[in-house]
């Protein structure tokens, strides 16, 4: 199973008032549907305790035709945001912490039409589960992606006005550098490392956000993953 994974530090845990370890381990997966990854041993997985909290994006599934059950026994309480349409995107939070607040969605009709963001706050910390739009579909879809990116970093930015820590966890559908992609010279016509994808992806940067991936491992061809 493919995952990365955000450390958060012990300053911020006392803050929220957790038991003291080393850190709260997250991990960020994208699962390309739950059910099938149930029944490929996703809930032995949990059973294992790989992190405190799971965000998932791509879960192709309602939540009544996931086994909320299994989830629960495994030590994590499920936060489920479906898509209307069965079988499409989608994301969900599993947690060990109880969050103060959960928010299904973040106010664009579209993008909650297709369940694409999930928010938690633990204490003084937000966490926000995102499944950002692909474009590999065609031109309308890639028109969709940087609309949705645009609305997408508006709501963060409000967000931050009275959350001031944020961290975003999610598929991305960007590769920022070229580090980030097999081939790149081969791929820079390609949805995901187009120009203008890579241009938000230094505003997002610029906007104050850190890329928690490559702020540790500067090595190329792996996962990344973006906090604040």
């Amino acid at each position: 199973m493919a995952a990365a994974a955000i450390g958060v530090n012990k300053e911020i845990i006392r803050k929220i008032n957790l038991p003291m370890n080393d850190n709260i381990r997250i991990i960020t997966y994208n699962v390309n549907g739950i059910r099938a990854a149930i029944k490929k041993g996703f809930i032995d997985w949990l059973k294992t305790d790989p992190a405190d909290i799971i965000c998932l994006q791509e879960i192709k599934a309602n939540e009544e035709d996931i086994d909320r059950v299994a989830i629960e026994n495994s030590g994590y309480r499920p936060f489920i945001f479906s898509a209307q349409k069965k079988g499409y995107s989608g994301v969900a939070i599993l947690s060990k912490l109880e969050p103060d607040n959960v928010e299904y969605g973040h106010g664009n009709k579209q993008s909650d039409f297709e369940g694409r963001v999930l928010r938690a706050d633990f204490g003084d910390i937000t966490l926000i589960c995102a499944y950002f739009p692909s474009g590999t579909s065609g031109e309308h879809r890639q028109s969709y992606k940087y609309i949705w990116l645009d609305e997408f970093l508006d709501y963060l930015d409000k967000l931050r006005e009275t959350r001031k820590k944020l961290i975003v966890c999610g598929d991305y559908n960007i590769a920022h550098k070229e580090i980030d992609i097999h081939n790149p010279i081969a791929n820079k016509k390609t949805s995901g490392f187009l120009p203008e994808e890579r241009a938000w992806f230094d505003k997002f940067l610029n906007n104050g956000f850190t890329d928690g991936f490559r702020h540790l491992n500067k090595e190329p061809h792996h996962i990344i993953v973006g906090g604040a």
